[in-house]
């Protein structure tokens, strides 16, 4: 490509970071404390997020989204989760089903959902988690029987974002129990309005608290099977899958924008408190945490951006997601805890972020799939790319 495209590409990508760095300090900073300790749903802010056009950030612009790349959105979802990690779940989830929609779903469900979608005048996300059913979502049990023009669905679901204050959920469940083969045939993806009847309740959680977790019921739901993501049945696994890859990359990025806040304030800190006579920044014990710190993000980066370029070529890229996931997630741990270590008592008391940090980094390391399973992913695709 001419250096035209990529001077204009980057520029681009800067007028959009420095949009979103702006809003956030004004609009989001001072009230995260107050938010995030009432774990009050962020309302305005939310809707300050869709007039920026984040709901709409990875759609195509031929359904009214801004086209983004994951490497621009990995970006955005860094510095979001930087300043409150829980925002970058409320549109995160919601792509997720997103990405479903336009990459599987039919024409005319594309351009009836999608603008809608993108300019977060109908906001959603994923339903798959269930109580007896976690990262293994073979073992799914919600079940959608055809009636006719409609599917049936019953079953709980656990964990889903945007449920409670959302619109719309696109939905894992057994469409044909009597398939046979693996566990995962006979499942299939629905998109469900909440005006079609579902129920859902919020869910209390240690940390990424404001964001709507809820725990949705099924009861006799009634959906158009128009509401089928797909031209058939029994491909709704593999295609949540698909989204899912983007999922775990806004995780990553989520990981490295909470081990950086955590760096960044570690950093102020060792400056400014002193003992025996000096800053702490000045003890070598304190310098070592500082450089590992720093090395840990730095490392989490470069991984998060390669999974997001593999991502922008169209490829299969679970192995690098996966990697960016599995390392960026472990680096807001780390650094997370050694920010509670260097600041001390401080760091224990919500006069500081840093017990925030420390409440919300064990989330990444179980969302989007536990970082156990990501190493399976991983030596998987490392023996199937590197055949003997």
């Amino acid at each position: 490509m001419p250096d035209s495209y990529h001077t204009e590409a980057e520029q681009g990508e800067t007028l959009i970071l420095d949009a979103v760095d702006r809003f956030l300090e004004r609009d989001v900073r001072p009230y995260v404390r107050e938010l995030e300790a009432a774990d009050e749903y962020p309302a305005e802010i939310a809707d300050k997020m869709a007039e920026l056009g984040l709901f709409g950030a990875t759609i195509s612009a031929d359904y009214g989204g801004l086209g983004m790349s994951a490497d621009t959105y990995s970006k955005i979802v860094e510095r979001v989760s930087a300043v409150w990690m829980s925002l970058s779940g409320i549109f995160n989830s919601h792509l997720i089903m997103c990405a479903a929609v336009e990459r599987f779903g039919s024409e005319e469900m594309r351009r009836t959902y999608l603008p809608k979608f993108a300019a977060g005048k109908m906001r959603g996300g994923i339903a798959l988690t269930e109580p007896d059913c976690g990262t293994d979502l073979q073992a799914v049990r919600t079940r959608a029987e055809k009636d006719g023009d409609c599917y049936v669905i019953n079953g709980n679901k656990m964990w889903s974002t945007n449920a409670v204050k959302g619109h719309v959920l696109a939905v894992l469940c057994k469409t044909d129990l009597e398939a046979e083969g693996p566990r995962h045939k006979g499942m299939s993806l629905l998109l469900v309005e909440k005006d079609m009847g579902y129920k859902a309740s919020k869910l209390k959680k240690l940390g990424y608290r404001g964001v709507d977790t809820g725990e949705v019921q099924f009861d006799n739901v009634r959906v158009p099977t128009a509401n089928l993501i797909g031209s058939a049945e029994g491909k709704g696994l593999n295609q949540i899958l698909a989204g899912l890859e983007l999922g775990r990359i806004n995780v990553a990025a989520r990981g490295v924008g909470v081990a950086r806040a955590c760096l960044e304030e570690s950093v102020v800190y060792a400056q400014t408190r002193k003992t025996f006579g000096k800053p702490i920044a000045e003890h070598q014990s304190i310098q070592i945490k500082l450089a590992d710190m720093a090395c840990r993000v730095e490392s989490a980066r470069l991984l998060t951006e390669q999974a997001a370029r593999a991502y922008d070529t169209g490829g299969r890229c679970d192995l690098e997601a996966g990697m960016a996931k599995l390392v960026a997630t472990e680096a807001a741990m780390e650094n997370a805890n050694e920010a509670m270590r260097l600041h001390g008592g401080y760091g224990y008391s919500p006069e500081y972020n840093i017990e925030r940090y420390y409440r919300d980094a064990p989330l990444l390391c179980i969302g989007e799939g536990t970082n156990e399973l990501q190493r399976l992913i991983i030596a998987k695709q490392l023996v199937e790319r590197n055949p003997v």
